[in-house]
């Protein structure tokens, strides 16, 4: 075993014991009970706060906030929540906002102080961008290598078969450095299921990437839609490798009708992001889980056209879902944080996850007693480490 380059003393852990956590070369290679001997290796106390892996922001647009830029006031939709007009609104803001990288770099420095140390964004690839956006944040991804590991999904805003040269701006963005190809609401923006799917899938299976579906239909549509994901899904022996955001059709469902859904979902290995937004419906996170659905979550957009909330708090994002969920038990609230920590690890499929022996050293520490009093309480006192190395302290990021 390498020797321990640094040694964090008096760790409490989500069971209540104080460990001593070794890491060496970015990883941990050591817990034990914590000891009064003086550590040989370098040494951080913790001092007792609550240690925490590091929280995962599953679903965020990097590309498209506008946090930390000049304030845009919200403009709503004239006839009910509508994509399209959602869509028509983004491109006139971001016509008027900052550079890119620079709102990329606000909108980063926000998630890492509040102890994200995992993500994966949205990036806008389609006819009405090309793949400019794609570049900047890929720049935007490697300046911030050392402070938080990105995912980046292709993500087709306008359309795929809508917007003209898309299915070949998708296969492209895959080979610049894309993790994932995306989609976006097959039936009711380009009104053609199939077709869009087989977009979708087909840039999937021929660069070996995972999937990550954006689906606002509520009701029988967008069950209809989940179904037909889920088939694809099983026919490729994709299970594990595809994710639908957002998903609100669930939550327009009930009763029996709503567990035939979810085991549809759990036979086929799709996973579910929420982020139990406030004037939408959103899915069964309980139903799911008993059901053996991984359910993840994410910020999603941050002060951007879509709405004005958000602060790229994961930990916060726990509690909100917790709060519409109605989950008040200890068992419930630490069902909540295990969204935003182990199953969204799950979903990203990400190595070396978690406090444990052989995990990258990312880890949060918190004022808390224990992981229930975290999700109600969201303490903002807290430090976050990437590799063994604290990155962010108080809501700041610490640069090197």
């Amino acid at each position: 075993m390498s020797p321990i380059e640094t040694l964090f003393t008096r760790a409490k852990l989500a069971d209540g014991s104080l460990k001593d956590i070794g890491v060496s070369g970015g990883r941990i290679i050591s817990i034990e009970p914590s000891s009064a001997e003086a550590p040989l290796a370098e040494s951080v106390d913790l001092g007792g706060a609550l240690a925490v892996p590091g929280f995962v922001e599953g679903h965020i647009h990097l590309d498209t906030s506008f946090f930390g830029d000049a304030w845009i006031p919200h403009k709503p939709c004239t006839n009910g929540f509508d994509v399209h007009e959602r869509v028509a609104f983004q491109a006139q803001n971001m016509a008027q906002a900052a550079p890119m990288d620079v709102r990329a770099r606000n909108q980063l420095d926000l998630c890492i102080a509040n102890g994200s140390t995992q993500m994966r964004s949205h990036v806008m690839v389609d006819g009405s961008v090309g793949l400019k956006s794609l570049e900047t944040v890929l720049a935007v991804r490697e300046e911030y290598r050392d402070y938080i590991d990105i995912q980046l999904v292709a993500f087709p805003q306008s359309g795929i078969l809508k917007s003209a040269g898309t299915p070949q701006l998708m296969d492209e963005a895959i080979s610049m450095g894309a993790d994932l190809v995306g989609g976006l609401d097959p039936a009711s923006f380009d009104r053609d299921v199939e077709g869009h799917l087989n977009v979708v899938f087909g840039v999937a299976e021929k660069h070996g990437v995972d999937v990550d579906i954006h689906l606002h239909d509520g009701g029988t549509l967008g069950l209809f839609t989940i179904e037909q994901i889920c088939a694809r899904t099983r026919a490729l022996s994709m299970q594990g490798h595809v994710a639908i955001s957002h998903a609100y059709g669930l939550g327009d469902l009930g009763g029996d009708a709503a567990k035939r859904a979810v085991e549809t979902i759990a036979a086929s290995g799709v996973s579910i992001m929420t982020n139990a937004p406030g004037n939408h419906a959103f899915p069964p996170v309980a139903l799911l889980r008993a059901s053996g659905v991984t359910v993840f979550s994410g910020s999603d957009n941050i002060r951007d056209s879509w709405w004005p909330y958000g602060d790229g708090d994961m930990l916060g994002r726990a509690m909100m879902i917790g709060y519409r969920s109605g989950f008040y038990t200890d068992d419930e609230l630490k069902a909540a944080f295990d969204v935003v920590t182990d199953s969204g690890a799950k979903a990203l499929r990400l190595e070396g996850y978690g406090l444990k022996i052989g995990a990258k050293a990312d880890f949060v520490t918190l004022k808390a007693e224990h992981v229930p009093e975290a999700v109600v309480a969201i303490p903002k006192e807290r430090s976050v480490y990437k590799a063994g190395r604290l990155v962010a302290r108080n809501g700041a990021v610490i640069r090197v």
